[in-house]
């Protein structure tokens, strides 16, 4: 009577059994057969990763994500070809000439804030236009940018300029989601390599606290006050262990719910003119704090 060996060579399982099976004639195709479909069986429930429900009962409807602004077919572009807006900067920077022996440059690394702070800065006005007239402070902030998109841009934006310190202001975004859903480690992580790519560098470093923030306008419903809170408190300690400066813009700011209040600004996020002389002579006493350390 023939006999023949099973052995299991499937990946999912290694090799389980090895035996022999003497068949006769008038069974071996139905020991076939029924040899096959007790291999497939078990392969064949992995593959039902989601169980069924119960008879009956109708399955959990998905919740739809939340409704995005559209975009122009030239943000679009813009996002295919340059995500980082490493171009946003780059004629601006071949200008910039090397620091003189006693210029202590700084650079401020940043969103919308950062970007608005123009023509807000100590001494700017209609008559006398500029980021900090006066002063060796160059703005690099961005409009809408997260911090991964700050991180790509670091090196051409803050490093090859050659400052001596850098202001890092950054993270709300993150919170609004305005590049995809972020956890506050990956921010908190972020704002980190920023800073230690600053350091490797010989720049000094300033951390901003983040606005507070009550909602977005533009993305309702995220809950950032205490988001917000828990990413300070993470910069904050941060600078302590690792000697940076901590520029504390919440405290100053916050409102009794945990956003920037109507005298400060007009949509919750964004300073007025009123919001900027509040921070002004605070990131000015931090710049001047880290610059003193040696």
């Amino acid at each position: 009577m023939p006999t023949i060996a099973i052995a299991s060579s499937c990946s999912t399982f290694p090799l389980l059994f090895k035996t022999r099976v003497r068949l006769n004639p008038s069974s071996r195709i139905l020991s076939t057969v029924t040899l096959a479909l007790t291999l497939i069986a078990p392969i064949a429930g992995l593959a039902q990763t989601t169980p069924m429900p119960p008879t009956g009962t109708a399955p959990k409807a998905e919740t739809p994500p939340a409704a995005l602004p559209k975009l122009s077919d030239a943000q679009i572009y813009q996002l295919r070809t340059d995500w980082p807006m490493l171009a946003r900067y780059r004629d601006a920077n071949a200008k910039i000439s090397p620091s003189a022996a006693d210029e202590k440059r700084v650079v401020f690394m940043g969103d919308s804030i950062t970007e608005g702070w123009m023509n807000h800065g100590t001494g700017a006005s209609e008559s006398n236009p500029g980021f900090f007239p006066g002063k060796p402070f160059i703005d690099r902030g961005i409009s809408g940018q997260t911090t991964p998109q700050m991180l790509i841009r670091f090196r051409p934006d803050v490093i090859d300029l050659k400052p001596a310190a850098v202001v890092l202001f950054a993270g709300i975004n993150d919170i609004a989601g305005n590049t995809g859903d972020m956890t506050l480690e990956e921010t908190e992580g972020n704002l980190a390599s920023m800073a230690e790519l600053a350091q490797a560098n010989g720049i000094k470093v300033v951390i901003c606290s983040i606005l507070p923030a009550y909602d977005f306008p533009w993305r309702p419903g995220r809950e950032p006050a205490p988001k917000v809170v828990k990413v300070n408190e993470f910069l904050k300690s941060y600078a302590a262990a690792h000697g940076h400066v901590y520029v504390d813009f919440y405290t100053a700011m916050a409102d009794p719910r945990g956003g920037l209040p109507s005298n400060l600004s007009h949509d919750g996020v964004h300073p007025t003119a009123a919001g900027y002389a509040i921070m002004n002579p605070l990131v000015e006493a931090g710049i001047a704090k880290a610059l003193s350390e040696k």
